[in-house]
């Protein structure tokens, strides 16, 4: 591959010249940023601000909606009699289960995005804020129990020998947690750090929201200091080989508390951050915002396949995308219920996906560019919300920068 960044690496290589996590500018975006231009290039080789909007469709697509009370698994596999609200959220990827930790993942980059660049986002700005809600309504759910979070909703390993429709969904939608028994720092910790910063979003414009937010993100901090341990180690049949925590839970803990320092200003959460040695290398904004154009570049198109992998950008791009609900056909194409076994039929087959899910950012091509463009290979082929996420600043950005707002 031409260049190997991620998405993520996009955000970061935007953002970390405005300042640290902790004291980088809020938007909209300021005057001394280093980022701001004074006149707009004449020529962009692709259209980031249609490439924004794609994404906020893309990100409405794997909201689960519609009403849920679940019951079953808790925990380490504890049965449990209660029944719990989990309505909202959004499914990972191309299946249909609610994983907590990439969730607050997303939620803490979509949110990041916003509190960087969206005062350049116009009108996707409402788009986004609404997409973090979705969100954050969830998580409030998920921790509404002290020293508890809800954090899977759905059996994986039952999911995945299944390729249905989420309307024809008829695994078992058991509900594992954590707690002070078996607890989870890393989930925790990035829970609350995407609390945190959801809250920076909705300061403004909802404040009794923000502080909901802020609070929260603050009782779930404690939990995950006061009970350590990484929550594959009580969940492992449940989260592995999906989102196991390799490396253990102090990076969240780190992440969580630079964004509770950024929320609240309180100076306990600086004893959590670390000084990261970057090996004395100097990078120029100037720099940093050429990596982040070419790589943009790249993935909308400039490769040597020509082709863009974000799902309905450009000329060309994946036609057998790994997702369930893009490559079966739709209730009002096909009202009768596809049965779980029998969507294989259409998994495997070599036909283009009936549904074009807009804006979804695959896994992309390997290191000598090559990509298949084949359904079943779910590493270069499925499109999951934490790898949209991180890219929506970016998009912002550039689009701002060749002046498409």
């Amino acid at each position: 591959m031409g260049l190997s960044l991620s998405p993520l690496t996009l955000i970061v290589l935007l953002t970390c010249f405005t300042g640290s996590v902790l004291q980088c500018n809020s938007f909209p975006f300021h005057h001394n940023n280093p980022f701001r231009h004074h006149h707009h290039p004449r020529f962009a080789k692709h259209n980031c601000r249609d490439a924004l909007t794609n994404q906020s469709s893309f990100l409405k697509a794997r909201g689960q909606g519609g009403f849920l009370l679940t019951r079953g698994l808790l925990g380490g596999g504890t049965l449990a009699s209660q029944m719990v609200d989990l309505v909202g959220g959004y499914y990972d990827a191309g299946d249909n289960v609610k994983f907590g930790f990439p969730m607050a993942f997303t939620t803490t980059m979509l949110s990041w995005s916003v509190i960087e660049f969206g005062g350049l986002m116009k009108g996707e700005l409402q788009n986004a804020k609404q997409t973090i809600r979705w969100a954050t309504d969830y998580l409030l759910k998920a921790t509404a129990h002290p020293d508890t979070i809800y954090v899977q909703v759905g059996d994986a390993n039952k999911d995945h020998s299944c390729w249905e429709r989420p309307e024809d969904m008829d695994t078992p939608r058991n509900v594992f947690k954590v707690d002070k028994n078996s607890p989870g720092s890393d989930v925790a910790g990035e829970t609350a750090a995407a609390l945190a910063a959801a809250s920076l979003v909705f300061r403004r414009s909802d404040p009794t929201y923000s502080k909901l937010l802020v609070r929260r993100a603050i009782m779930v901090f404690e939990f995950a200091g006061k009970y350590k341990g990484a929550y594959s180690a009580g969940l492992k049949k449940v989260v592995c080989p999906f989102y196991c925590s390799y490396s253990g839970y102090q990076d969240e803990l780190l992440w969580g508390a630079a964004w509770l320092h950024r929320a609240t200003k309180n100076p306990n959460y600086l004893n959590y951050i670390q000084v990261v040695n970057c090996g004395g290398t100097t990078v120029t904004p100037k720099r940093l915002r050429t990596i982040a154009k070419k790589q943009v570049n790249y993935l909308l198109g400039d490769n040597p396949l020509k082709m863009s992998y974000m799902v309905g950008y450009g000329p060309r791009y994946p036609q057998r995308i790994h997702h369930r609900g893009s490559s079966l056909p739709s209730v009002a194409k096909h009202p009768a219920k596809i049965q779980c076994s029998a969507g294989f039929n259409f998994m495997n087959s070599q036909s283009p996906n009936p549904n074009i899910l807009v804006g979804a950012v695959i896994g992309g091509p390997d290191q000598h560019d090559r990509f298949p463009d084949q359904r079943s290979d779910y590493e270069q082929s499925e499109p999951a919300t934490y790898i949209n996420a991180p890219i929506v600043g970016a998009l912002a950005y550039l689009a701002h920068s060749f002046g498409q707002f």
